[in-house]
């Protein structure tokens, strides 16, 4: 590596990061209040009783109850476990990581001078689609053909006690032990900020690797970055190419903006493609996933979004330039 690739390197990894790093800590100092502060089954509150109803509203929560995906995966698993619905539970996981107020500002940010407005309305809006979508097929299939067995079974001897006893709430059966670790207003405020620590370590390792990834392909130094370049003009492949990118950086939804708006020789469809599909589907939230849903579940969840969304943003190029 030349002096001067070193020095691009240099400069295009620190912009990057610099412009990310203030909305990842942002992103995890709400998630770690999240964490502690919210009661359990306050969710379940805002969900209309009409199914579908609770669907679209469970793709809107991220507004409310802003996380990122790297945070989303273990809540869906409590809230899961508390009685939640599969099919809100998973809307929400989807779409929270993008219809996010802090994900919409990133955005905003990120792509100034180009069509940051637009950008941001149709990555709102796209997510939010995408989400209620699987939930509302969700919600047509069996809790087994979904969750782990495991989980299921869970479920089932849950379901099975509130039969038995009728008199008993179900939302009575929480976990206490974060409660009985934080006593006091001091404890629960240093566990906040303890949650919010871890969160942003975890993210904060995953963001360095995307920057430094990112930045090695921006300067044309990483092998196959020219491979990549030459697939920027092609209708079809970019998309595709981008969305592969965004699986493999496993960049945060309040960050990956950044990394998507440097991207300049790929169309405006092509970026909304990784901006839509690498908080729904990346190499760590597929390890995430797994705690939680079936291996099948998964495999169909990523095709079904890698087409969808490779289809409608090609569509959507096609119709808006």
């Amino acid at each position: 590596m030349s002096p001067d690739s070193q020095q691009d390197f240099a400069l295009a990894f620190l912009s990057i990061l610099f412009e990310g790093a203030p909305f990842i800590l942002l992103g995890t100092l709400i998630s770690g209040f999240i964490d502690v502060y919210l009661p359990p089954g306050t969710m379940d509150r805002f969900l209309p009783r009409n199914r579908k109803g609770a669907v679209l509203v469970a793709g809107l929560l991220g507004a409310v109850f802003p996380v990122c995906e790297c945070a989303v995966v273990p809540v869906i698993r409590r809230l899961v476990s508390k009685g939640l619905p599969v099919s809100c539970a998973l809307t929400y996981m989807l779409a929270a990581p993008i219809v996010n107020p802090i994900t919409a500002l990133s955005t905003w940010k990120a792509f100034q001078g180009q069509n940051a407005g637009m950008m941001t309305c149709s990555r709102l809006l796209l997510g939010f689609l995408l989400a209620a979508a699987v939930g509302l097929i969700v919600m047509r299939l069996p809790l087994a053909a979904v969750l782990k067995k495991p989980l299921v079974d869970s479920l089932a001897e849950k379901d099975a006690k509130k039969a038995k006893e009728p008199g008993c709430c179900d939302g009575h059966a929480h976990d206490h032990t974060h409660a009985a670790a934080a006593t006091n207003e001091g404890d629960r405020l240093v566990a906040a900020f303890r949650s919010a620590m871890k969160d942003f370590v975890d993210v904060g390792v995953y963001f360095a690797i995307g920057v430094t990834i990112t930045a090695l392909f921006n300067t044309g130094i990483a092998p196959g970055a020219a491979w990549l370049d030459g697939l920027a003009t092609n209708t079809t492949a970019a998309p595709a190419a981008l969305m592969a990118l965004a699986f493999i950086l496993s960049l945060c939804s309040t960050s990956d903006a950044f990394i998507a708006a440097t991207l300049d020789k790929f169309s405006w469809g092509a970026k909304l493609a990784f901006l839509t599909f690498g908080p729904m589907m990346d190499v760590k939230l597929l390890f995430l996933y797994q705690t939680v849903l079936r291996k099948r579940f998964i495999l169909f969840l990523a095709t079904g979004l890698f087409v969808s969304i490779g289809v409608i943003t090609i569509f959507w190029q096609h119709q808006l330039f």
